[in-house]
């Protein structure tokens, strides 16, 4: 396999890499294939801030090599797949869609799932789940029961962001699509339309300047396929465990995660956020481990001076 494109932030003194890619070789492996300069991404922000979506998503498809659509099948997502079909863009610069099924979704998202596939049929869709497990059931025998209330991080890292890091890495994933929208509020109140994380991802939010209003008007219009939930007042879906309805006039994502200091599910966060969370858990693991070696040690001692009386 090809080596995967690799964007970073540069500056005077050279390539500012945000992940660590940067490893001090000089392979051409290791070379990015595209660089953005600080100035040149501030440029590419203030003029794409002006285009509609379709224009933006234009701008991708003949910009950023391979490109994915990210999706859990929101309103936002839906309207990205429509425009992207009605391009009549070549089978070979079409965007797949990327799925990542936490096992922990509505029936109502996987029923949408199956209508999806229907409606557009040649667009090809990856799904990724937690590692070593395809059922909720299987997942709840390895990590324990309701682990997203015993260990919300760690549901985060096994349910989300380790599939999706997984994803990047065997697709050869070079930018994403996102549905993010600013006036979905939290964290998402100030997103530019394109930005690098910290492993030189680059995230594409095409539809950052419309309300959920203008999202909803265009699925009608266009007859698009949707999730049943949010004709129940759900507006933005997610697990089933931490999402619920919204009421008149609440954040359009103020049923995700409700009575939780959270507005993300992990992908979008700093992904240096979740390695000094895995740093935690290994080294939890390893004070255990030390522990029950004592604890071996001090029964044994115990045993020892008994035989010995």
């Amino acid at each position: 396999m090809g080596s995967s494109p690799v964007y970073a932030l540069e500056h005077d003194g050279g390539p500012e890499y945000e992940s660590g890619y940067a490893s001090g070789t000089s392979s051409e492996a290791d070379l990015a294939d595209i660089y953005f300069t600080k100035p040149h991404l501030a440029f590419l922000n203030r003029q794409l801030q002006n285009l509609e979506p379709q224009e933006i998503l234009r701008w991708c498809i003949t910009t950023l090599p391979n490109l994915y659509q990210e999706t859990a099948f929101g309103l936002t997502g839906l309207t990205t797949l429509d425009m992207l079909s009605k391009m009549k863009i070549p089978r070979p610069q079409m965007v797949d869609l990327l799925f990542f099924d936490t096992l922990h979704h509505f029936p109502e998202t996987y029923k949408l799932i199956d209508r999806i596939r229907e409606r557009y049929p040649l667009v090809a869709l990856h799904i990724f789940k937690p590692a070593g497990a395809d059922t909720a059931e299987e997942f709840a025998r390895q990590h324990g029961e309701k682990l997203w209330e015993t260990n919300d991080q760690l549901y985060d890292w096994l349910a989300k962001v380790e599939p999706a890091q997984r994803a990047y890495k065997e697709l050869q994933v070079g930018a994403v699509l996102t549905g993010r929208r600013r006036s979905q509020g939290g964290q998402r109140g100030d997103i530019p339309v394109i930005e690098v994380d910290e492993a030189g991802l680059v995230k594409v939010n095409p539809f950052a300047n419309w309300s959920f209003k203008q999202v909803n008007d265009y699925i009608k219009d266009n007859n698009v396929p949707y999730n049943e939930l949010l004709d129940r007042g759900y507006k933005s879906v997610g697990d089933w465990h931490s999402t619920k309805p919204v009421k008149e006039g609440e954040d359009e994502r103020a049923g995700r995660w409700q009575g939780q200091q959270k507005t993300e599910c992990g992908i979008h966060n700093p992904r240096s956020k979740f390695a000094q969370f895995l740093k935690e858990q290994e080294l939890k693991k390893q004070q255990e481990a030390l522990r029950q070696a004592l604890d071996s040690v001090d029964d044994s001692e115990s045993v020892g001076h008994g035989i010995a009386s």
